[in-house]
């Protein structure tokens, strides 16, 4: 099990606070430190200081980290448009030395969209978006030097694009799509990424998702195009202490026990029943930033029992099934 930090900096972070976490991760030998994409906080926090763009921080953290891979879950295909997005993860890729993933969705909290002016469309029109970006974006890096990617759909049209930067990773950033719907979601993971995420699922809702999606590889054909398996990713929020009053403690900052929680035997054993599902990367939601004391005892009493007997050396081959062939051709799916 690969285990990934994952922040929510729209609740109330800093660039700072989210180097020191991304640095002390690193330090830790988490697999990642991904964060999500959002310029407006839910719920009771006031958000202060303010949003952080999400890829303005990668790029950040991209040269002032060294081994840790770093990601969104998930940018909104809303917020920017494909061609420029596809040239910043690149970018990105190349200053980080190839440690970028794009973790990329439809969009839902319209309530960021009308704080600063963004577009918010349809459901259905939100998806016909993604599934057009998803072409370009792999299109785009796929496209070999010095040949010309062309694109035609409802929603974007680019003609005759040289197809630059490339990535440093070859063809480019795994890409990850993620959530619960129940066919178009799983159409694009099968038809473009490399891992498919469920996040804040039950375990018979991660289940059912991981079987539509399944089943979505075997209508696409995946393994006959030369594809790698999906990797089958959650993301949850998680409260550990050495006793169970600090893991209480640490729930109060979810307003309620998240699923796992406890001791960390216990939430070994929680994360051992994700693993049974076929799960082989936990994205691990933190919200309190200061607390560098929960990533130290998740790192030294959860990694080390997760099948891994060094959380700090993470497999090149583990890296490598990350990777696809890339795709030039536009998918639609249907609403």
């Amino acid at each position: 099990m690969r285990l990934v930090v994952f922040t929510e900096p729209q609740l109330g972070a800093a660039y700072t606070d989210l180097l020191t976490v991304a640095r002390h991760a690193e330090e830790l030998g988490f697999d990642g430190f991904f964060r999500s994409d959002h310029y407006l906080t839910m719920g009771g926090s006031d958000g202060l200081p303010g949003p952080t763009d999400a890829w303005a921080t990668l790029a950040a953290l991209a040269v002032q980290t060294s081994r840790i891979r770093l990601g969104t879950l998930v940018t909104s295909a809303t917020f920017r448009l494909p061609g420029p997005l596809a040239i910043s993860v690149a970018q990105v890729d190349q200053m980080s030395g190839g440690r970028v993933e794009l973790g990329l969705g439809a969009g839902w909290y319209e309530a960021e969209h009308t704080a600063y002016g963004i577009p918010f469309p349809p459901v259905r029109e939100r998806f016909d978006r993604l599934s057009e970006q998803l072409a370009i974006v792999t299109g785009l890096w796929g496209t070999p030097p010095g040949e010309r990617f062309t694109f035609r759909g409802g929603y974007y049209d680019l003609v005759d694009s040289p197809a630059l930067p490339k990535p440093a990773q070859s063809p480019g950033p795994p890409v990850i799509v993620g959530g619960q719907g129940r066919r178009r979601t799983p159409e694009l993971a099968a038809r473009y990424a490399d891992e498919y995420n469920v996040p804040f699922a039950t375990l018979d809702e991660t289940r059912q998702a991981y079987e539509r999606v399944a089943q979505a590889c075997e209508k696409a054909d995946r393994d006959a195009a030369g594809r790698a398996p999906l990797v089958l990713s959650v993301a949850q929020p998680v409260a550990c202490g050495r006793t169970e009053t600090q893991a209480r403690k640490r729930a109060l900052a979810f307003g309620r026990t998240p699923p796992l929680y406890g001791t960390p035997a216990q939430v070994v054993d929680q994360i051992g029943e994700l693993a049974e599902l076929g799960t082989s990367r936990l994205y691990l939601q933190v919200l309190d930033l200061s607390d560098l004391d929960h990533l130290d005892l998740l790192a030294t009493e959860v990694a080390p029992q997760l099948g891994r007997a060094d959380v700090s050396q993470p497999g090149q081959a583990e890296v490598s099934q990350l990777r696809r062939a890339g795709v030039s051709q536009p998918g639609r799916a249907d609403g």
